[in-house]
């Protein structure tokens, strides 16, 4: 028996087309499955946030002017006792009025860390409000 030319071009083509077919539907089988994402899920807060804001001079403390304040007056301030309010008004008397809160760390003792604590509380005048 003879196979024709035409039947041989159908079985290749019939071989070339289950050929591609299987391929088709065994690409995917060595790849990962789809990722899941899931989106039911909301995020709550449990407890409330709540935002206060940061204690103000005028309640409760006044503040205390640099250029004016008595040792007394300095002493009530958080890191200044007697050594330090007396080097205060010292460098007052030699060096004139301050004209910021930070020129403090001018002060021979205080530095940055003794600022940061009471920075919030002082005041400086400036030079015509000064008696």
């Amino acid at each position: 028996m003879k196979i024709s030319k035409l039947e041989c071009a159908a079985v290749l083509l019939a071989a070339v087309f289950f050929g591609f077919t299987g391929g088709w539907f065994l690409r995917g089988a060595s790849q990962a499955g789809p990722v899941r994402v899931e989106t039911e899920r909301t995020l709550s807060q449990e407890t409330p946030i709540v935002f206060t804001p940061a204690p103000s001079p005028a309640a409760g403390t006044e503040l205390v002017d640099l250029n004016t304040a008595t040792a007394e007056e300095l002493m009530t301030l958080p890191g200044i006792g007697e050594k330090r309010a007396a080097d205060i008004i010292a460098y007052r008397e030699a060096n004139g009025p301050f004209r910021i809160p930070e020129d403090l760390t001018r002060v021979s003792g205080i530095g940055e860390g003794i600022l940061a604590g009471l920075i919030d509380r002082v005041t400086v005048s400036q030079k015509e409000d000064v008696p």
